[in-house]
């Protein structure tokens, strides 16, 4: 009887709870949308929203070859880091570390695919089970185990150029995205429950996230028309304009085949020209062509142009440092801060990675197979750079020389193997 009291009197304190208008939401994030069904307006240059977007920071990443170097420097980091599952229950702890290595990729390429982000502003992948029975032929039912529990097959991305609109609900939470199929163009809603949603930051909280290019976009586009124009130059330069004399009397009807050839007029292994001789009644030619020089030298040094240009680029994510070597200036101790400063930029991203991934993949593995533990379980990054084993050493004798007890002390002397990454002390030695 008093079980059953104390029930319903939980049971008033949780409706009520519920009913209460002070825990209601009154406001939202702001995020310009339409519908449940919709395709973000956020942004307000056209060639930046939407697949669009998806395309114009392809170009950026593929073409450009600053922000190819900024990306690559980047992604080598990142797949530097090693990954180790954490957990005081080891079972647990080893099922997950399993898991790791039984997909049909290697986790480098999913960590690879999550890098995507940076170029677009999030990275969407869909969570892929398969049971676990042992080899198999079909690729969608082969595992290294036999214990019968689900594991992830895969973690796939789903690229952004193919997502076209996003699902929300009246509470403003995202509850799906919507893809285009590349192969049939038709198109299937991915729940959100099946995705992992990686975002550079989470402005306004849409899923969108913001690119790190969005900032390089001006310069970009500048750099981009002023070598295209300086190449054209450059041409015009070295062949000199073309130009094509007709007379007076010649009919005007020749007037749009001469403009071809002047459009037309390439130095190369085909360049020529083939005219008619005519003259007219005086003996005067009535048709001519000649290249005409340019006077002197340009005002503007577009070389100065462009490096300005390519330094603002690499200056939005830190990583300016990659165009020390091509200036006239430039110390050591300035390149080692600056990589210092950018690894330790690159690192956050890294743990945000990890942050997704703890937050949902790994406890939605968990809960799908029965797993319940007290004992917490996380897929954590090593560190991205090596320290300075110099700085390092200065800073273990200064300490033995203020007479801290270093050793023996099994704890550090793991933990200086393991930052200088050299072997594990044997059982021997031990």
């Amino acid at each position: 009887m008093e079980n059953t009291m104390n029930k319903s009197k939980r049971m008033e304190e949780v409706e009520k709870y519920s009913t209460d208008p002070k825990f209601d939401e009154l406001g939202s994030t702001g995020l310009q949308r339409q519908g449940k069904i919709t395709t973000l307006d956020e942004e307000f240059v056209r060639d930046l929203k939407g697949v669009r977007a998806a395309r114009t920071y392809r170009e950026m990443r593929d073409n450009d070859p600053v922000i190819g170097a900024m990306l690559f420097a980047i992604d080598m980091l990142i797949r530097n880091a090693s990954w180790h599952v954490e957990s005081e229950d080891e079972e647990t702890k080893a099922f997950v570390e399993s898991c790791m290595l039984d997909m049909s990729h290697t986790w480098d390429e999913f960590i690879s695919e999550v890098l995507s982000m940076l170029t677009f502003g999030y990275s969407l992948h869909e969570i892929v089970y398969k049971k676990r029975l042992g080899e198999n032929k079909d690729p969608t039912k082969n595992s290294k185990f036999t214990d019968g529990k689900i594991g992830w097959r895969k973690l796939p991305i789903r690229s952004q150029d193919s997502i076209t609109e996003w699902v929300f609900d009246d509470n403003d939470e995202l509850v799906g995205a919507v893809q285009q199929l590349p192969s049939s163009y038709k198109t299937v809603t991915l729940p959100a429950e099946r995705l992992l949603l990686f975002r550079t930051r989470s402005q306004k909280d849409s899923p969108e996230g913001r690119s790190i290019l969005r900032n390089v976009y001006r310069p970009w586009y500048f750099k981009k028309k002023i070598e295209e124009i300086e190449a054209i130059g450059v041409e015009r330069d070295l062949t000199g304009i073309p130009v094509i004399y007709r007379s007076a009397e010649m009919a005007a009807q020749y007037d749009d085949e001469l403009k071809r050839i002047l459009r037309n007029i390439r130095r190369d292994e085909q360049e020529g020209l083939l005219l008619p001789l005519a003259y007219d009644e005086n003996g005067h030619k009535m048709l001519e062509f000649s290249l005409l020089s340019a006077p002197g030298a340009r005002q503007f040094d577009t070389s100065k142009v462009i490096d300005r240009y390519n330094q603002t680029i690499a200056m939005t994510s830190l990583a300016d440092f990659i165009l020390l070597g091509h200036e006239s200036v430039g110390s050591f101790a300035l390149s080692s801060s600056k990589t210092r400063l950018f690894s330790v930029a690159i690192n956050s991203y890294l743990w945000s990675i990890a942050a997704v991934i703890n937050r949902v993949a790994v406890p939605r593995l968990l809960s799908i197979n029965g797993i319940r533990s007290d004992k917490s379980v996380t897929i954590e990054p090593g560190d991205i750079e090596t320290p300075d084993l110099q700085e390092l050493g200065q800073y273990i004798s200064a300490l033995a020389g203020a007479g801290a007890p270093l050793f023996p002390d099994p704890e550090l002397e793991d933990h200086l193997r393991r930052i200088a990454s050299l072997p594990v002390k044997s059982e021997k030695a031990i």
